[in-house]
């Protein structure tokens, strides 16, 4: 595992100014600004067609768009990111290991040539690190949606991430195994020291790990903590009146040495003036 990344706390891990995303004539995205704090579990959620997936495409260079994206926090370099996407498809009926699917990202030479012992021991660790070694000679597409989920993580994190980026890492799985995954993101994010965006429209999940969050309706509706953010009256503009309520209670209270402008103490102390 590589050393936790040497990171400016004074300064936000990454910065939206005014990205703008049309795509066959219509505004996707709309002049978004928003923040991601460095060290933080950052949640983007909206309704279907609000231009989650695309901002995360802007920000990974696969969608043209204007504005700017900028890593300050970094040293204005771009950090190394991992990607876990939100669908992953394959047939199902290659006869592929996890162990050899993963060894594609560590070795030039073709898997009929075999494995060399030096990558199943690196692909061993890789899977041991989010609590799924025992999947190493599992045939790939026999996997479940929660184990699959797994194997892709271990794939981005070969990449020693500064920014991990997901794109609703909970869908296809069950309840448990949800809990589970974002429990095992979380541990990750703390002791590897990388920032976390992703998005997900499961509420429950955002509020219970999410230490930031960017609530997006083709623009930035709201931003902040989640005791901040996720109120009755921001739910019903970004998901209408149907949305139920969520408990302040199931959030949490660190804020991850969150770095925006609406988290500092400050800007509470005004609040309360």
């Amino acid at each position: 595992m590589a050393a936790p990344p040497v990171l400016c706390d004074s300064k936000p891990a990454l910065l939206f100014e005014e990205v703008t995303v049309v795509r066959g004539g219509i505004p996707v995205l709309d002049a978004v600004r928003a923040t991601v704090p460095i060290g933080s579990c950052t949640a983007i959620v909206g309704p279907n067609g609000s231009g989650k997936t695309s901002l995360l495409l802007a920000l990974l260079g696969e969608l043209s768009h204007q504005g700017q994206i900028s890593f300050p926090g970094y040293g204005g370099e771009r950090p190394r990111i991992g990607y876990v996407p939100q669908r992953f498809t394959f047939d199902r009926g290659l006869p592929l290991t996890v162990g050899e699917f993963l060894a594609l990202g560590f070795q030039t030479r073709p898997l009929w040539f075999g494995v060399s012992p030096r990558v199943q021991k690196k692909a061993k660790t890789m899977l041991a690190q989010v609590q799924a070694e025992h999947l190493l000679r599992r045939r790939l597409g026999a996997l479940s949606g929660g184990e699959l989920q797994r194997v892709l993580l271990a794939l981005a994190l070969q990449q020693e991430p500064e920014l991990l980026v997901l794109d609703e890492p909970a869908a296809g799985v069950d309840f448990q195994g949800e809990y589970v995954f974002c429990d095992l993101l979380d541990n990750l994010r703390c002791s590897w020291g990388f920032t976390q965006l992703m998005v997900s429209h499961d509420l429950p999940t955002v509020t219970h790990h999410a230490t930031h969050v960017i609530c997006l309706n083709h623009r930035v509706v709201a931003e902040g903590p989640p005791q901040r953010v996720l109120t009755p009256e921001n739910l019903s503009a970004i998901f209408g009146l149907h949305m139920g309520m969520v408990s302040l209670k199931s959030m949490p209270m660190a804020q991850a040495g969150c770095t925006a402008p609406c988290c500092q103490p400050q800007a509470e102390n005004t609040a309360d003036a």
